[in-house]
């Protein structure tokens, strides 16, 4: 056995005194698998290690009731049951039996994973899922979790199985991540999981009374309950030349395959926009050893979620990685690979991604006939208007306890919790989503974890070092904390977390 593969800690199977534990944790292992054990209330128990979602490791995570927090993405998991209680991840964590000895701990066998039971009636027979993303995905695994026995249909207008968005512009784009890590799933777990997943399928129209949604090969399909979760899509670029080849703007499988693509010939990159996307595009290229442009309006990338001195910092880092930066300046027109830009300068890019943002698909929506406000407006249990429709994900604005707002989100993490929540309402639970939003950026070694949700600010605190990549931030509007940014504060950024959570409920 190499030293890299070498279990963790003492054999557990030996036994271990509660003496040993350190913050109420100990690693270590039975046979060749790591074990973590953790002490909550007057209860120890054993866990898997390592987050299912991206293998964050949960010693370092924090404990909260008979759960554990992930300190990488804020997952959520049950030392119970060993359930991933709360997106990004999805899979359960293996559980050991915990016995003990006096003053000794001792772990020797793994428990079976508990099977779903499933629902019989009450339960409406056929749901219907619009949409193939993060919430669409997250309510269909979440249906079948709590045992729902009706009929699942996912449609998706993507031709590819639903995946992980933002690995996207991340990993995957960098050329770090393999293909095999975008899946959400593997296509036998539809087939396993009775999901009817249709690709390629455009929803025309959705008819609240008949209660039925007309697919754009014109068949039409019954539901007793239906879950919108169309999502968004890219803001197009409206400038002349904007419509060529070499142009691309990045949301789905096939965009970052096509960028991918055009890396391979490509020297110099223009990145128009420094949102959270055109900028770690903008890292990803670099990795691929490309030129970088980024031209934007702005005077401070992204000055308006995390404040001039985050924006400054994050400037500096990316020019620290040799991207070049053209700020409060836009594009006026693209001849052929010649950018021309507003202050008359130019720049010559054989290939251009467009980062300006992203809008709500409320076509199918507003067409049915549902309340919408920048959004479609749901309740707390984020059903619509209508009875029996639900909305989640990146169209959804619903009543957020946090900020005491109506507000919509944008976020991965969010679009995955809402779609959990939306399927247990539409099992009849009355379930408020009350949920703090939290999304992660990264940009080369350094991650930004932000918690809760600040339209604006009016005040920000600054605990320890920006740019010694040591910080967290405070946006706090009339003296209320709104939201919480951070750089390798990651116990800190799920206090504060917890803390929202506290103070909403």
């Amino acid at each position: 056995m190499s030293e890299e593969s070498k279990p963790s800690g003492p054999d557990l199977t030996e036994g271990v005194a509660l003496t040993a534990f350190r913050d109420g944790k100990l690693l270590g292992h039975v046979g060749a698998e790591d074990v973590l054990l953790v002490q909550a209330g007057g209860e120890v128990f054993a866990i898997e290690p390592a987050c299912s979602h991206y293998h964050g490791p949960l010693a370092e995570g924090l404990v909260v009731d008979d759960t554990i927090r992930c300190p990488w993405h804020h997952a959520c998991f049950s030392l119970r049951s060993g359930e991933a209680t709360r997106p990004p991840a999805l899979s359960a964590l293996a559980v050991w039996e915990v016995t003990r000895d006096q003053d000794r701990i001792i772990v020797q066998r793994k428990r079976e994973a508990p099977k779903p039971t499933a629902r019989s009636a009450p339960a409406p027979e056929k749901f219907v899922i619009v949409g193939g993303g993060a919430a669409g995905f997250a309510a269909a695994e979440m249906l079948r979790r709590e045992g729902f026995a009706g009929t699942i249909t996912m449609l998706s207008d993507d031709g590819a199985m639903p995946v992980d968005r933002p690995n996207l512009s991340k990993d995957y784009l960098a050329g770090n991540a393999p293909e095999d890590w975008l899946p959400l799933r593997g296509e036998d777990y539809y087939r396993d999981a009775g999901i009817d997943l249709r690709l390629n399928t455009n929803v025309s129209a959705i008819d609240a009374k008949t209660r039925g949604v007309t697919l754009g090969n014109g068949d039409r399909l019954p539901f007793d309950r239906l879950l919108l979760a169309t999502g968004a899509e890219p803001v197009k670029l409206q400038i002349p030349g904007a419509d060529q080849p070499h142009v691309h703007t990045l949301r789905s499988v096939a965009d970052s395959r096509a960028i991918i693509k055009a890396t391979g010939s490509a020297r110099r990159v223009l990145v128009i926009g420094a949102s959270f996307i055109g900028l770690e595009v903008a890292a990803s290229l670099r990795a691929r050893k490309l030129e970088v442009h980024v031209v934007a309006p702005e005077e401070r990338p992204m000055q308006r979620v995390l404040g001039p001195e985050m924006g400054d910092f994050v400037r500096t880092l990316h020019e620290e990685n040799g991207v070049n930066f053209h700020l409060g300046d836009t594009v006026e027109r693209l001849d052929g690979t010649r950018a021309t830009l507003k202050s008359g300068g130019v720049i010559e890019a054989d290939l251009v991604v467009v980062g300006i943002g992203v809008k709500p698909r409320l076509a199918l929506a507003e067409k049915a006939g549902l309340a919408a406000d920048r959004g479609v407006s749901v309740s707390e249990y984020l059903e619509t208007s209508i009875a029996g429709i639900f909305a989640a994900g990146d169209i959804a604005r619903w009543p957020d306890p946090h900020s005491r707002q109506t507000i919509r989100v944008e976020h991965w993490v969010v679009a995955e919790r809402q779609g959990q929540t939306a399927a247990r309402n539409m099992l009849g639970r009355r379930e408020r989503f009350d949920a703090v939003p939290f999304f992660w950026s990264q940009h080369y070694d350094v991650p930004i974890n932000y918690v809760g949700h600040a339209e604006s600010f009016d005040d920000i605190a600054i605990d320890g070092s920006i740019a010694g990549r040591d910080c967290l931030l405070k946006y706090r509007k009339a003296g209320r904390v709104l939201a919480v940014a951070s750089i390798y504060r990651d116990l800190d950024s799920l206090k504060a977390e917890l803390e929202m959570e506290r103070r909403g409920s």
